[in-house]
């Protein structure tokens, strides 16, 4: 059954039920997301239903991707891992259909949902309560999350151990929460856009994508220090395409090296 609510149509954000739309989309007045040109819009869940469909396609062995078209909000895609002890969703989408309940459940369903930050919220919520499974978002953007649920828990820390052998990783920068998930019996790193793969192959950090706004040097470089502690070879991050299939590891330090010294000669 559809929900009663709205969801924010730039950032695909769903707030709690209400019969009219919120006022303000807080996320997306935030300086690393934007409110379009001609105004605020909203959506309901039924007329997202009746206008995309979700699309799955195999990354890797046991890593799948699931994505909705046409693009709606910001078009990332959600990063479904399997795994011995139960499938991890990495990210979400706005739009759950029949469809992809079939199919997950097909897989085994979810043992654990894990969010890199608050751009990616989406209806992480009802996710949870479809799948009757753990939501993980870092307390430190316990702020941006607009519809509440008794399977969210906020962790702490550095690090979280979603399931034994996936653990994830706060790195900061785009959000204070901003996290990588790190699954090493498949070499894998999953990077949301806490660090994104660039066009020539490469890797870069940013405090707002769209409003192209950077990180500072020091901040990437710490960020660069923990991924270095990391055993990785391939990166799949947040939008299709945007991967780094092998040497992922080497490709991301030189990325760190080559983000921090373009800054140090800028002039003061």
């Amino acid at each position: 059954m559809l929900e009663k609510g709205f969801l924010c149509d730039t950032c695909g954000v769903q707030y709690d039920a209400l019969d009219h739309p919120p006022k303000r989309c807080p996320i997306c007045e935030d300086e690393r997301q934007y409110v379009p040109t001609g105004g605020q819009r909203w959506i309901k869940p039924e007329a997202l239903l009746a206008q995309h469909a979700n699309t799955f396609e195999q990354l890797a062995s046991g890593l799948l991707s699931l994505r909705s078209t046409p693009k709606f909000g910001i078009g990332q895609r959600a990063l479904l891992l399997q795994t011995p002890h139960g499938n991890v969703l990495w990210d979400c989408l706005s739009l759950l259909d029949d469809a992809t309940c079939q199919l997950i459940q097909g897989l085994g369903g979810l043992a654990a949902i894990a969010i890199s930050h608050p751009h990616y919220y989406s209806t992480m919520a009802r996710w949870a309560e479809v799948f009757d499974c753990p939501l993980y978002v870092h307390g430190d953007d316990r702020e941006w999350v607009m519809r509440p649920s008794d399977r969210l828990s906020f962790w702490s820390g550095d690090r979280l151990d979603v399931l034994p052998g996936v653990t994830v990783y706060r790195l900061g920068g785009h959000f204070p929460g901003a996290s990588v998930l790190h699954y090493p019996a498949q070499q894998l790193l999953l990077g949301g856009d806490t660090l994104l793969v660039t066009p020539d192959g490469k890797a870069s950090f940013m405090w707002s994508y769209p409003n192209n706004i950077p990180l500072p040097a020091a901040t990437v470089k710490a960020m660069g220090e923990t991924l270095a502690t990391l055993e990785f070879d391939a990166l799949y991050c947040a939008f299709k395409g945007s991967e780094i299939p092998t040497g992922a590891g080497q490709v991301v330090q030189s990325s760190v090296r080559r983000y921090c010294h373009a800054l140090e000669q800028i002039p003061g």
